[in-house]
């Protein structure tokens, strides 16, 4: 009963003081307020989802399991032309447990037509996958590439300050980012032995005054922007946390990116070709392991590794038939070389191939099929075959 009288109070004082206001503007042109006006702020919710079969093959077992949907919602807030936000979430139903994670979360500032500043954690731009292309709806296979995500050598967000804009050159464009972030950490084998020597990306508190920089340079040569050509970099003077014996060990990344999209009437549709190459260069260390009886052991190894992935699809969206047209065909090849002596040294390669139906252009079914043979890596290595069927949707 108290809470309905307080709400009743609140309304009615709201009210007269509006009317009040808007009375005040009409009677008296001396005074220079006005009535209440609508908010030119907005605020909008938009994401993806997806959700599938994964069946999984190899020498000695076969696992077939639907997997738990996936959901990615945006947030999209625009206080003024100039000043915006943005924040992804991800829910993910995984090893029998709901994963919450923050994808990225910043705020934007519009200095120019070319140039924009954001802050926060952001989808750092290390060649092109991982900030346009890795969402469920615009990956055009439902797996990613060899060297990306959980162990992979490529860094997918970082949390500091962000420079990016784009020139247009008579006909030729070109667009950059520069950046620093908090900087990947150096796993040292005290936690996990097998994984020493690897880089941590997910760096939410620096462990050390170092931070890192990058940048990407893309140009697009030509006047329809149908190609463009990325170079990347991402280094850091120290990884290793404060005062170890790794801090002043440092690593230096980079990556070219290749696209090429256009609809060619001689082939009656769309090419859609992308392609990335990792390289990663950490400075040598000392690691120790310990074996099953005790004793420890020191060992080193020359910390460098590479990834790539190259990708066709087609898509005939010129062809007489609508059920055709709602077709795409891809294949991808991705390879990954991680060092040699390292607990975690694999040398592997992967083919996939799917074939994509897509209900609307924001929707699509995909089925596909993929191979990987491994030499080394967590699981002792071999040839892994996959049939996925999955669906996705952005919204």
């Amino acid at each position: 009963m108290k809470k309905l009288i307080l709400l009743t109070v609140v309304i009615v004082f709201t009210q007269i003081t509006f009317g009040q206001t808007y009375n005040d503007f009409e009677t008296d042109s001396t005074k220079t307020y006005e009535p209440f006006k609508p908010s030119k702020t907005q605020f909008m919710i938009r994401g993806y989802g997806h959700t599938g079969l994964n069946t999984l093959s190899n020498d000695e077992e076969t696992e077939s399991s639907y997997v738990g949907s996936a959901f990615a919602p945006i947030f999209l807030f625009k206080h003024s032309d100039r000043l915006m936000f943005e924040a992804e979430l991800e829910f993910v139903l995984e090893n029998n447990e709901l994963e919450v994670g923050l994808e990225y979360a910043d705020v934007m500032y519009v200095l120019n037509k070319n140039m924009t500043v954001r802050a926060g954690k952001f989808l750092l731009p290390f060649g092109t996958f991982m900030e346009r292309l890795h969402p469920a709806w615009i990956n055009r296979l439902p797996t990613r590439p060899l060297g990306f995500g959980h162990d992979g050598i490529a860094p997918s967000s970082g949390i500091g300050v962000e420079l990016r804009g784009a020139f247009e050159l008579g006909g030729p464009k070109l667009n950059y980012s520069v950046y620093s972030t908090n900087g990947p950490r150096l796993k040292n084998g005290s936690e996990e032995p097998e994984e020493a020597g690897m880089l941590m990306f997910q760096n939410f508190e620096d462990n050390n005054n170092s931070k890192a920089f990058g940048g990407r340079i893309g140009l697009l040569p030509f006047a329809d922007s149908s190609t463009e050509i990325g170079f990347s970099t991402y280094s850091t003077s120290k990884v290793g946390a404060r005062d170890s014996d790794y801090e002043n060990v440092g690593a230096f990344l980079y990556a070219i990116d290749f696209a090429f999209i256009k609809q060619i009437p001689a082939i009656k549709g769309f090419i859609d070709i992308k392609g990335q190459y990792n390289n990663s260069n950490i400075d040598d260390a000392t690691y120790t392991e310990v074996h099953e009886d005790g004793d420890e052991e020191e060992y080193t190894f020359d910390n460098k590794s590479n990834s790539l992935y190259a990708q066709l699809s087609y898509r005939p969206t010129m062809a007489s038939s609508d059920f055709l047209k709602k077709l795409e065909l891809v294949g991808r090849y991705s390879n990954l070389n991680t060092p040699e002596g390292a607990e975690w040294e694999e040398q592997s390669d992967q083919y996939a191939f799917g074939l994509n139906y897509w209900l609307t252009w924001r929707s699509v079914l995909k089925v596909a099929y993929q191979t990987t043979d491994s030499v080394g890596g967590h699981d002792g290595g071999g040839t892994t075959n996959s049939f996925f069927v999955h669906w996705a949707i952005g919204f």
